[in-house]
């Protein structure tokens, strides 16, 4: 990782001796890690607290690690997952990969291994916000174009065509957004997608770049038609 701050991780893990036998070995490793014992809480506060990385066993009670990594990549969001099974299947391994997790690692297994692959896949994973992707492809924005490998909006019809470059952070958020197009995203999570970790920001950034990016989208800022605001959690983008 880019800075002082040790690598954030969830984990997911109901059984009581593996999970802190985990957690301890992971935190002396230079990780800080907050466990748990479920999914559902997992879901409930992977946006208060986000993590760098989760592993996440897959027999977990109520809903299962297969159902939380669905659900998690269904909303778009790319956090880096490591799958925990006790069964060998192959469909299971085959599975778990189709529905998005980057690694998998079947039980039994040494911490040593886990440690190993949550390193590759942090550093695989591993972006600076404001980095344009590959194969990313234009998003029409009402009368406005948005080209993510150029970072600039340009006018459509009735606006001269005009182009405008958008700094890093306009970027990155409005990226953000427009890969989730319906969903609504949290501040805290629209941060951690904006910034680096480690970054001193407030939420209050978010509203400012929001408010910057609706003067150059919105037919009327005053009543924005694209970047709505979800009250008392954060925006969304309305193709």
């Amino acid at each position: 990782m880019n800075d002082t701050r040790p690598a954030h991780l969830y984990v997911v893990e109901d059984d009581a001796a593996i999970r802190e036998m985990l957690s301890s070995y992971l935190e002396k490793q230079g990780l800080a890690v907050t466990a748990m014992a479920s999914a559902e809480e997992l879901l409930r506060r992977i946006d208060r607290l986000r993590p760098d990385l989760v592993v996440l066993d897959i027999n977990l009670p109520g809903l299962s690690g297969l159902d939380a990594c669905q659900r998690l990549r269904a909303q778009g969001d790319r956090l880096p997952i490591i799958l925990l099974t006790a069964r060998c299947d192959e469909i299971d391994r085959v599975l778990g990969l189709e529905l998005g997790a980057d690694d998998y690692l079947a039980k039994p297994f040494s911490a040593r291994e886990l440690l190993a692959r949550i390193r590759a896949v942090l550093r695989r994973s591993q972006h600076v916000p404001g980095r344009t992707l590959p194969g990313q492809a234009p998003v029409q924005v009402g009368r406005l174009l948005f080209d993510p490998q150029r970072r600039t909006l340009s006018g459509g019809e009735g606006a001269g065509g005009a182009e405008r470059l958008l700094s890093s952070l306009e970027f990155a958020l409005l990226a953000e957004l427009l890969l989730r197009p319906h969903v609504p995203q949290s501040r805290e999570r629209l941060l951690a997608a904006t910034h680096q970790r480690g970054d001193a920001v407030l939420e209050r950034t978010i509203d400012t770049a929001i408010m910057r990016l609706r003067r150059l989208i919105e037919p009327n800022p005053a009543q924005p038609r694209y970047l709505q605001t979800v009250r008392g959690h954060g925006y969304m983008f309305v193709p």
